[in-house]
């Protein structure tokens, strides 16, 4: 058996289930975490601290327990959800720094040109981390409207870390143009409320018309900053005050919406970038019963919490196991919008009868490929996302008897190895605790001959493979 709760059928009054219709456009808002783990939310197991908000849009919408970012860290996980796309085939890897010269390259199609196809307006708000120069942000990509930072949040001179010299000012930029040449610690403390001001905006602005926001919060990645009004609210530390605040900005969005009547035909997508940043300790979220977290290819790296509400057509109250990844959004909103995907290759699919709860909805996928590094191919899971075969490889993991970090400042990593194909059936051990290789030649087999595909079309730096089906990243 399964370990989560099986979702439910919600007919409609003539006892059909319910299904898109393409000709009613839905808004979609999308918010998206940055290094928010699996269990850091009330719904899906946060320890110590309420976020009554968003546990609210998945008691009115559906969870998702076994939903996955293509790459667990930040530039490449934001272009696998912008795309479609495995962020390897478009040239992206890793997390863009500061003095990047290169970024999401100009033929790709992101999410707000799909939308336009139909006439949204589109907006993005937050940290966008696809590319810093002009050529590479937002306003050039389909978004109307941009109001964020380029980059992370540790990738900036008043990040305890930061060695002297090694970054340059962290800007404010509205549209293409910058307005603040230098994101100050206070600064830094009104950004949630900021970028949730310019969300509330956008909508109140567009209310009769079908719109796109990519609310993308710069929390909870460290360095960490929450305004007054929350801090020290939790009790818990600084960690659970900023996700309170968080879910404070999911409430003002949500009664934004209720408030203007679009709540019934608005498409919610709540989820994060990639699993915690474990190293941080008290700074960090929690994965939960998942193993590792950011940075890693084991389940609590790309295993994320997953929540979408559309009361028009998604059943309120239900729960999926079933697999799905972020490069399946860009086609399954293709889909419900009824616009047409780009000409090139893309690698996600339609997945709307697993997010309207058709019934013997299936993945559509045979497989998913999980890359990290610059193009190491280090795990592949079966569509149905029992089977994860996890490849030779190194990573990154704590040591059990390292003491846990405080107060932002991190502790080592040490450097483990797989040597030989270990396999996992995630449905009777989500915690990745148990090799079941020796016992399932045959799964091993079949998940190593999806592993060459994925080989010769992007390669595998692992095995110095090229791969025939990688595009150029813009530069």
């Amino acid at each position: 058996m399964r370990p989560f709760l099986v979702s439910l059928l919600l007919c409609s009054p003539l006892g059909l289930p319910l299904v898109s219709s393409a000709a009613e456009k839905p808004n979609i808002v999308v918010i998206f975490m940055d290094d928010m783990g699996y269990a850091d939310v009330g719904c899906f197991g946060a320890q110590g601290y309420q976020t009554p908000n968003i546990d609210k849009l998945a008691a009115g919408g559906r969870k998702f327990t076994n939903f996955h970012v293509a790459q667990p860290v930040c530039s490449a996980s934001r272009c696998a959800l912008m795309t479609g796309c495995y962020p390897n085939r478009v040239g992206i890897h890793g997390a863009l720094g500061p003095k990047a010269t290169h970024g999401i390259h100009a033929n790709e199609m992101t999410l707000a040109e799909l939308v336009k196809q139909k006439d949204y307006a589109t907006a993005a708000v937050g940290k966008w981390h696809l590319g810093s120069l002009p050529q590479f942000l937002p306003t050039r990509h389909g978004f109307d409207e941009y109001y964020g930072i380029p980059y992370s949040n540790d990738m900036w001179p008043y990040h305890p870390q930061a060695k002297p010299g090694a970054y340059p000012k962290l800007p404010m930029i509205e549209n293409d143009k910058v307005v603040d040449e230098e994101i100050t610690p206070e600064d830094q403390t009104h950004l949630t409320t900021d970028y949730t001001t310019r969300g509330v905006r956008f909508i109140e602005k567009n209310k009769d018309k079908p719109f796109l926001l990519y609310l993308a919060h710069s929390m909870v990645h460290v360095p960490l900053f929450v305004s007054d009004k929350y801090k020290g609210k939790s009790g818990k530390g600084l960690y659970a005050d900023v996700m309170m605040e968080v879910d404070w900005s999911v409430g003002q969005i949500m009664d934004t919406l209720k408030k203007n009547g679009l709540e019934e035909n608005t498409w919610v997508i709540f989820t994060s970038d990639n699993g915690p940043w474990l190293s941080y300790g008290d700074h960090a979220g929690s994965a939960g019963p998942l193993r590792e977290g950011k940075g890693t290819c084991w389940e609590g790296g790309t295993r994320v919490t997953g929540i979408m509400k559309w009361p028009a057509k998604i059943p309120a109250g239900t729960t999926t196991d079933t697999m799905m990844m972020t490069i399946d959004v860009l086609p399954t909103i293709a889909h419900v919008i009824d616009a047409k995907l780009p000409e090139h290759k893309i690698d996600g699919l339609n997945c709307w009868p697993i997010v309207s709860d058709a019934p013997e909805a299936k993945n559509p996928h045979d497989f998913y490929a999980f890359y990290y590094e610059q193009n190491q191919l280090q795990a592949i899971s079966s569509g149905d996302g029992q089977w994860k075969l996890q490849l030779p490889h190194q990573y990154r993991s704590l040591p059990p008897d390292q003491p846990k970090a405080t107060g932002g400042r991190p502790v080592n990593y040490k450097q483990q190895k797989i040597t030989e194909p270990e396999l996992y059936d995630l449905y009777s051990d989500v915690s990745e605790s148990k090799n079941v290789a020796g016992q399932n030649a045959e799964m091993v087999a079949k998940l190593q001959k999806h592993a060459e595909t994925m080989r010769v079309d992007l390669g595998d730096s692992l095995m110095k493979r090229q791969g025939a089906g990688v595009r150029e990243a813009g530069r």
